[in-house]
């Protein structure tokens, strides 16, 4: 299986940190906060990565290289400036992620989950995930985003409703024929494409409950470097 990091986002709520730095390349720990998932992603046995970019996209592929370092083959996919929202860019990125499903994982998150799991849990009868569908890890509801995203109904992720909702952590595995018809190079976010599947039937998900952070603000971000460094995450 095939992984995609999303890297193009602006970080406007990490400026002026993000003025001169991607967000993904912010140190957390003692790492940049996209190396915590590509050493994840190699431990995991993942091999081909493909990383999108936009603002300073140049100086992720100057940190990065080619991946080898990390046992890893990257691949990049350039978007224009301003980027094309998380659909179409990772509709952009189709040509380099093939016709089987393939991880997706937000670069400006840290989560200690296992990818190898996580990969072998969208396969269910033979199939990797649901077809023109995606399986989604969710996570309690943090405090800056408290409503939620959606609900789970046994494995069957369901609109949001009551108290019994979950944040989608940002991870997880996708069938390319979700985004095969959105034009190439046009913005398109990712919840519109989720809200279809799930009127479908063709979502699914599980809930994690180990350690996860949204970096979107320099305050979380110090956080979760204080608790690296203590050993807390």
């Amino acid at each position: 299986m095939k992984a995609m990091i999303l890297a193009a986002g602006r970080g406007e709520r990490m400026r002026p940190l993000t003025d001169h730095t991607p967000k993904p390349l912010l140190p957390a720990g003692g790492k940049p906060l996209i190396v915590w998932h590509l050493k994840k992603l190699a431990a995991a046995g993942f091999r081909d990565v493909v990383i999108n970019h936009a603002h300073l996209g140049a100086r992720i592929e100057q940190a990065l290289g080619d991946g080898s370092k990390w046992g890893l083959t990257i691949r990049y996919s350039p978007e224009p400036p301003g980027a094309l929202e998380t659909a179409g860019g990772i509709a952009k990125a189709l040509p380099l992620l093939g016709d089987a499903p393939f991880l997706v994982v937000n670069g400006d998150i840290w989560c200690d989950i296992d990818f190898a799991s996580f990969a072998r849990s969208t396969t269910a009868n033979g199939a990797p995930c649901p077809p023109a569908g995606a399986r989604l890890l969710l996570v309690a509801n943090p405090a800056h985003h408290a409503g939620g995203d959606f609900a789970l109904a046994g494995e069957r992720i369901v609109p949001a409703t009551g108290e019994q909702t979950l944040t989608y952590a940002g991870i997880g595995v996708f069938s390319p024929a979700m985004f095969r018809d959105i034009p190439t190079d046009q913005p398109l976010k990712l919840r519109p494409l989720l809200d279809t599947a799930i009127a479908a039937g063709r979502l699914t998900g599980e809930r994690h409950t180990g350690h996860w952070v949204d970096v979107g603000t320099p305050e979380r971000l110090a956080e979760l470097d204080a608790a690296l460094a203590a050993g807390a995450c």
